[in-house]
């Protein structure tokens, strides 16, 4: 089993508005991917808040049980994937799907391509590529937990993956939203309008 993570703690400066209230399909972009996380082998989800989080939680009417709260949100997303572990201690997970807010632009049938290889490969990285870059969503299984607790903030979560490059399955796709980053309006726009 999997706990679904999705990162949505930052500010959203760039933005000018809280990126997990932000509408695509007519669905918030934290919803949307909720949605795209629902699986057989996904039995945990954790939204991670920081700025703003009372309001984005209740604006989103979401099950305070899968709400965590990072107060050191402006450490970095680093910070929000070290809050969302310790949020799973005394439950079994096999690792993390991690999801970013700003990469919302994704679909199940991905999700389910990342999962299926993660369950075959035995490999403790899985991610996406487009085109030769590396996406999202990835999964880190739970043997790289303490690693990513103990990793440095400034680093992030790529040193980890650059500690373990024969551990790292990259699963090919078509989907551009595995690459494309929504941190600002004109991003946004561009992305949104391509549907």
């Amino acid at each position: 089993m999997l706990a679904a993570v999705i990162l949505a703690a930052g500010e959203s400066r760039r933005m000018g508005s809280p990126k997990a209230l932000l509408l695509y399909n007519d669905r918030t972009f934290v919803e949307h991917l909720l949605e795209v996380t629902r699986h057989p082998k996904i039995g945990l989800q954790r939204i991670v808040l920081g700025a703003g989080a009372e309001n984005i939680r209740e604006r989103l009417n979401l099950d305070p049980a899968n709400v965590v709260v990072n107060s050191d949100w402006e450490k970095g997303q680093l910070s929000s994937i070290q809050a969302a572990i310790r949020s799973l201690e005394g439950t079994h997970v096999d690792g993390i799907l991690l999801c970013l807010v700003d990469h919302p632009l994704i679909t199940s049938a991905l999700v389910n391509e990342i999962i299926d290889a993660f369950y075959l490969s035995a490999k403790c990285v899985v991610l996406p590529v487009y085109q030769g870059r590396r996406g999202h969503p990835v999964i880190f299984a739970k043997t790289l937990f303490d690693e990513l607790l103990a990793a440095p903030i400034e680093k992030g979560a790529r040193a980890v993956v650059w500690n373990h490059p024969d551990e790292v399955e990259e699963v090919p796709t078509e989907e551009q939203g595995a690459v494309l980053n929504l941190n600002d309006p004109e991003a946004f726009k561009r992305a949104t309008g391509m549907s």
